[in-house]
């Protein structure tokens, strides 16, 4: 069990009583107790817990009003953005050669997404994405047109998302949308977060073609909660240290693999 799943299922004993026994965690979730007590600690230190005698608590206030509210499951953006730069690049300017001038297309927020950007000047889009740094790189280029949809800022992830059942997406139409992913399996693309999940298959529904970014490593331990299935993946870019059992499973969804050497 990833990092990721643990604090979630903390947080859902949690949010049943406000109180948690160590005991009960060492019960319920499959870690050292080593590592669960890295766990607490690290959730104290965002001040959604406080750690006490025994277990630990729910500090009042703090899911409605603090941490999940500016803070997804998963990596931070400024941990990830620097990760396999080069397979990254070469994933980026892979995706951006699937668009065409003048048309309006998606992007969903992604350190791998972001490498896109470069390559879209001059193409004249109009873009609707939920990410604050692809907005900053798109910006410089005078003849893209950028749209952001309405929500609450994310700070680790500088990403704009809508409340749960709030549906405040500009009224835009891209027929391809590109995406990324924490990991990818047979069951599908999967993000560590359940409100990531919501953002993007809003977006999903909307686009005639989804194209998925993801690097090599991205297959090597899949977890978390399913975007969408596979089978809904129109094209899926990579690196070219995929597996071939990896690649395997792609192509018999009928997603088209696209494999690209990194780039220096």
């Amino acid at each position: 069990m990833h990092s990721t799943e643990r604090e979630q299922h903390i947080l859902d004993l949690l949010k049943q009583t406000g109180f948690v026994s160590f005991r009960q965690l060492d019960r319920e979730i499959d870690a050292s107790p080593a590592t669960l007590r890295r766990d607490l600690e690290r959730l104290s230190q965002e001040g959604v817990i406080t750690r006490v005698r025994g277990g630990a608590k729910l500090l009042e206030g703090a899911l409605e009003n603090g941490s999940e509210q500016t803070r997804l499951m998963g990596v931070p953006f400024v941990d990830n953005v620097a990760r396999r730069i080069a397979e990254k690049r070469a994933i980026g300017q892979a995706a951006a050669a699937q668009c065409v001038p003048n048309e309006g297309i998606m992007i969903d927020g992604g350190s791998t997404t972001l490498q896109m950007c470069p390559h879209l000047k001059g193409l004249n889009l109009q873009v609707l994405t939920n990410s604050l740094h692809i907005v900053g790189a798109l910006l410089p280029q005078a003849g893209t047109r950028v749209n952001v949809p309405g929500g609450a800022v994310f700070r680790e992830q500088n990403i704009i998302l809508a409340a749960a059942g709030d549906d405040s997406m500009p009224k835009f139409y891209g027929p391809k949308l590109f995406m990324g992913a924490a990991s990818v399996g047979p069951q599908g693309p999967m993000q560590a977060d359940i409100i990531l999940v919501a953002a993007e298959r809003r977006l999903i529904e909307r686009a005639d073609e989804v194209i998925l970014l993801v690097d090599s490593t991205k297959f090597e331990e899949p977890s978390g909660n399913v975007v969408c299935d596979l089978g809904e993946v129109t094209t899926l870019i990579t690196d070219t240290g995929i597996s071939d059992a990896h690649a395997r499973f792609v192509e018999a969804a009928g997603v088209k693999l696209v494999t690209v050497e990194p780039l220096d």
